[in-house]
C-alpha cells in the first residue's frame, strides 16, 4: 500500500502544553513573534505567532532539508495557493505565507479550541443540535473549497477545529484542483483510512472528486454523533477494505441525520449529494446563528485554552543557530510499544533482577535465591478465558517437552522448570501476565500468546526484556512482518502462517471441487483483524486461480444469516468460505442446512475445535476446515512419512497417553515441538556457558528442527517456511485429517 496523509503536526495545545522555543528556533518569522511551539513533524515546525496587533496565528515553517526538494517545495506552494482560494468563514484563513524562503512558511489564524477528534474522546459524542450545525458549517466550507476548483481530500476529526462562534475547516496540504492527478502516482492512497471515499481506498485517482470530501463529511457526522467512526478501528488496510465492501456502522445516528449521513456514505460517487445540498438539508430547520452550539463541558475546554493563550508574556528572544544538547532517552523499540514508561521499568527491573542473580515473583517481591543451574521456559496462555481450549493444550504440550528434557538429562547441565502466567484471554490483562514472565529472570523464551488480541497487548514486554516468544496459533501477520518502515522483528517466531498466508490455503483448497466457480466469501468482523486478514489473503488466492468470488461483510453482532447467506445464495454462489469466528460459523452452518444449499463450506483456522462441532450439531456435517495443526494420530500411522517421523509422532502420542491418559488435543503437539526446538539448542550449546535470552532469538531463528508434528524453518523475519496449513473435514460428527493444504490453486479445466 502506498503513502497516506500523516497525521496533522498541529495539536491544538491544551492550557500549559504550550512547548517553549528550543534554543536553535528563531525568535520572529516575517512580522510574526514567535511564543513557543503547538508541534512538530517530520515535514517541520508549527509554531504560535503573535503579530503586532497582538493577534495571533499558527505559523507553519518547513525543515530546510525539506525544501530543498523540488517537489516538496511545489506541494507547500500548492498548499498555501489552494488555502488562499478558499473564502469561507468556515475555513481557516491564511494570514501571511512565503513558499519561496530558504524556509517556506505560512501563517494561519489561530483558532484556540480543540480539534473535533480530541472533544469527542474527552467529552463524548456530540448532541444532534450541535452535529447538525457542526456539518452545516463544514458543508458550507467545503462548497467554499469545491466552488474554487479543489478537493480537500482529508476531512477527518482532526482538521475540524472548533470555537464558540461554530467549527473551522484546516489543512488545505492535500487538497488538490478537481481531476488534478500531476504530482501524485495513479497508485498512491492519499488521506486519512476511516475518513476515505472508496475511490480514494481504491487509488481511482481519476474518479477523485468533491464527492469524495462529501463520503468523508458523512464519516465525520457519524464520527462526532456516536464517538467512533462508521468503518471501525483497526489497521490501515482493513480500514480500506471496509470503506470499499462494509456498510457503515450508523447505530447512534440520531433519525433526523440518519437518512442524510446514509446519502453522503453511498459507494458510488454519483449517489452522494453535493456539499451545497448537504448545508442546506442540515441548516434548513437550524437557527443561522451558532451561539450555544457547543455543550457546556468543550465550552469550558475552548475557554481555558483561549484563556492561557491571551495570558502568555512575552518571550524573550532565542539564539538561532545554536544547537541544544540532545536528551538522554532510550533507543528505538519496536512494534506495538504500549505504556512506554512502566515496559521501560520493567525492563530495568528484570535486568537488575538478572544481574543479581534472584528471581523474582511477579508481584515486586524478591524470592529466595535461584540455583544457577535451574532455567525456566515460560507460557503466556489463555486458560480459564474463550480459547481455553487451545491455551490447556499449549501447556500440555510445554509441560510434556520440559518433563521430557528433564528426564533425558538428569539435571546436567541444568534442570528446566515451567513457569505458566494465565491471560485469561483478556487483552487488558495481557501485559501485566507477560511481565510476570518477562521480570523472572531464570524464563529464557516463552510460548504464547494464545490468541491475536492478547498477543498485540503483551508484545512489548517481550521487546523490551530480550524474551523470544514463539507461537503456535497467533497468526497476527504484524507480529512479524513489519514493513520497510518499521523495526524489524527480533522477537517473535510463528511456527505457523500468518493469517494472510493461510487464507490464500483456504482459497486454493475450496478450488479442489471441481464444480466451483462462484464462491461466496463472507467477512464477519467479531474479530475483525482476523477476518479482513484471512479475506485479503483469500481474495488473492482465489485471483491466482483465475476465479472471480462473490464477496459480502457483515458486523460482528449480525445475526440474520437466514438472510444474510440467502442473499449470496440469490448473488448465485456455489461454494461458500467463512472469514470469521467459531459463533457465526455456526449462525452460517445453521442458514445454509435451512436454505438447501448443496454446495461446499470452508473456513479457517479459528472455526477449528470440539466447541463448532457441539454447537453447530448436524448442520457441521460437510464442512471443510483449513488450521495449522496436524493430527498427531494420523502422522503416526501414515505410510508416506519416514519411518523416523512417524516414531517422533507415536513417541509424542505415547508420552502424552502416559502422562494425561488421554490422546492430545488440537496444539498440544506444535506446542511440544516448539518448546523442544528451544530445550534441544540449549542441550548442544550447554558447553558454552550459562544460556542467556541475548542472542537466544537469533539463534533459534537458524535452527531447523524436526519435530513430531513436522519440520520447522524460519525466514529472517521470523515467519514460518513452508505451508504449515493442513485440511480437514467434518464427517460423522468429528474432524477427518485430510491432508496438508494444496500449495497451489486447482488449474483451471479447459472448456
Amino acid at each position: 500500500m502506498s503513502p497516506m496523509a500523516q497525521p496533522d503536526p498541529r495539536p491544538v495545545p491544551r492550557p500549559g502544553a504550550l512547548d517553549p522555543l528550543l534554543p536553535a528556533d528563531p525568535s520572529t518569522i516575517a512580522g510574526y513573534r514567535l511564543l513557543g511551539r503547538l508541534g512538530a513533524g517530520g515535514m517541520g515546525v508549527v509554531y504560535l505567532g503573535r503579530t503586532g496587533t497582538g493577534e495571533l496565528a499558527a505559523v507553519k515553517v518547513t525543515h530546510a532539508d525539506r525544501a530543498d526538494r523540488a517537489d516538496f517545495r511545489a506541494r507547500f506552494r500548492r498548499e498555501v495557493e489552494a488555502a488562499r482560494r478558499v473564502a469561507s468563514p468556515w475555513a481557516v484563513p491564511v494570514t501571511g505565507a512565503d513558499p519561496d524562503a530558504p524556509e517556506p512558511w505560512m501563517a494561519t489564524a489561530f483558532v484556540p479550541g480543540p480539534s473535533l477528534g480530541e472533544a469527542v474522546r474527552a467529552h463524548g459524542p456530540l448532541p444532534g443540535r450541535s452535529v447538525r450545525i457542526l456539518g452545516g458549517a463544514v458543508a458550507r466550507a467545503l462548497a467554499a473549497v469545491h466552488t474554487a476548483g479543489l478537493v480537500h481530500r482529508d476531512v477527518k476529526p482532526g482538521n475540524v477545529l472548533l470555537a464558540v462562534d461554530g467549527p473551522r475547516l484546516i489543512d488545505f496540504g492535500i487538497a488538490r484542483a478537481t481531476g488534478e492527478t500531476g504530482l501524485t502516482s495513479t497508485d498512491m492512497v492519499v488521506g486519512t483510512p476511516g475518513f476515505l471515499a472508496p475511490e480514494q481506498a481504491e487509488a481511482r485517482a481519476a474518479e477523485i472528486g468533491p464527492a469524495a470530501d462529501v463520503f468523508a463529511l458523512g464519516c465525520l457526522l457519524a464520527f462526532a454523533a456516536t464517538g467512533r467512526p462508521p468503518f471501525g478501528a483497526g489497521a490501515p488496510d482493513a480500514l480500506l477494505y471496509r470503506t470499499v465492501h462494509d456498510e457503515p456502522d450508523l447505530d447512534g445516528v440520531p433519525e433526523p441525520l440518519l437518512d442524510l449521513v446514509r446519502q453522503c456514505l453511498a459507494k458510488e460517487p454519483a449517489a452522494r449529494p453535493t456539499a451545497d445540498e448537504v448545508a442546506l438539508r442540515l441548516t434548513e430547520d437550524t437557527s443561522d446563528t451558532p451561539a450555544g452550539w457547543l455543550p457546556a463541558p468543550v465550552v469550558a475546554d475552548v475557554a481555558a485554552r483561549s484563556a492561557a493563550m491571551l495570558a502568555l508574556p512575552d518571550i524573550d528572544p532565542t539564539a538561532p543557530g545554536t544547537v541544544p544538547a540532545a536528551p538522554a532517552g532510550p533507543g528505538r523499540r519496536g512494534f506495538l510499544l504500549l505504556g512506554a514508561g512502566a515496559a521501560v521499568l520493567a525492563a530495568g527491573g528484570a535486568y537488575a533482577l538478572w544481574n543479581s542473580g534472584r528471581d523474582g515473583t511477579g508481584d515486586g517481591k524478591p524470592s529466595a535465591p535461584k540455583p544457577r543451574n535451574t532455567w525456566a521456559i515460560g507460557v503466556l496462555a489463555d486458560l480459564s478465558g474463550p480459547a481455553q481450549e487451545i491455551g490447556r493444550a499449549q501447556e500440555r504440550g510445554a509441560r510434556l517437552a520440559v518433563e521430557r528434557f528433564n528426564a533425558v538429562h538428569g539435571g546436567k547441565p541444568f534442570t528446566l522448570e515451567l513457569k505458566v502466567s494465565d491471560d485469561r484471554g483478556d487483552r487488558a490483562g495481557a501485559l501485566a501476565a507477560a511481565r510476570r514472565l518477562t521480570s523472572d529472570p531464570s524464563v529464557l523464551a516463552v510460548l504464547g500468546p494464545t490468541s491475536d488480541d492478547t498477543g498485540v497487548a503483551a508484545l512489548p514486554a517481550f521487546e523490551e526484556a530480550g524474551v523470544p516468544l514463539l507461537t503456535v496459533s497467533a497468526g497476527y501477520h504484524l507480529f512479524t512482518l513489519r514493513g520497510a518502515s518499521g523495526a524489524p522483528n527480533t522477537t517473535v517466531l510463528r511456527a505457523i502462517p500468518n493469517h494472510i498466508i493461510a487464507g490464500t490455503y483456504l482459497a486454493w483448497a475450496a478450488t479442489l471441487p471441481s464444480r466451483i466457480r462462484r464462491p461466496g466469501v463472507l467477512q464477519e468482523r467479531t474479530d475483525d483483524q482476523y477476518s479482513w486478514q484471512y479475506v485479503r489473503g483469500v481474495g488473492f488466492g482465489f485471483k491466482q486461480a483465475g476465479v472471480a468470488p462473490h464477496f459480502r461483510v457483515v458486523p460482528g453482532r449480525a445475526t440474520d444469516y437466514r438472510r444474510i447467506v440467502g442473499e449470496m445464495i440469490d448473488a448465485g454462489i456455489d461454494a461458500y468460505v467463512h472469514c470469521g469466528d467459531r459463533s457465526t460459523a455456526v449462525l452460517a452452518a445453521r442458514a445454509l442446512n435451512q436454505l438447501g444449499f448443496t454446495g461446499p463450506r470452508f473456513t479457517g483456522q479459528h472455526v477449528l475445535g470440539s466447541a463448532f462441532l457441539q454447537e453447530a450439531g448436524e448442520d457441521a456435517e460437510g464442512w471443510y476446515v483449513c488450521a495449522p495443526v496436524v493430527d498427531p494420530v494420523q502422522r503416526a500411522a501414515d505410510t508416506k512419512q519416514k519411518a523416523a517421523d512417524r516414531e517422533l509422532a507415536q513417541d509424542f502420542l505415547d508420552a502424552h497417553r502416559e502422562r494425561y491418559g488421554t490422546a492430545p488435543a488440537f496444539y498440544t503437539g506444535e506446542s511440544f515441538d516448539a518448546v523442544n526446538l528451544v530445550t534441544s539448542w540449549l542441550s548442544s550449546n550447554a558447553a558454552k556457558g550459562p544460556p542467556a535470552r541475548k542472542g537466544l532469538w537469533e539463534a533459534l531463528r537458524k535452527r531447523k528442527h524436526t519435530g513430531a508434528m513436522g519440520g520447522y524453518s524460519f525466514a529472517d523475519n521470523g515467519e514460518l517456511i513452508g505451508i504449515g496449513t493442513f485440511l480437514y473435514g467434518v464427517r460423522k460428527g468429528a474432524y477427518t485429517f485430510l491432508g496438508p493444504a494444496p500449495a497451489e490453486p486447482r488449474k483451471p479445466e479447459k472448456a
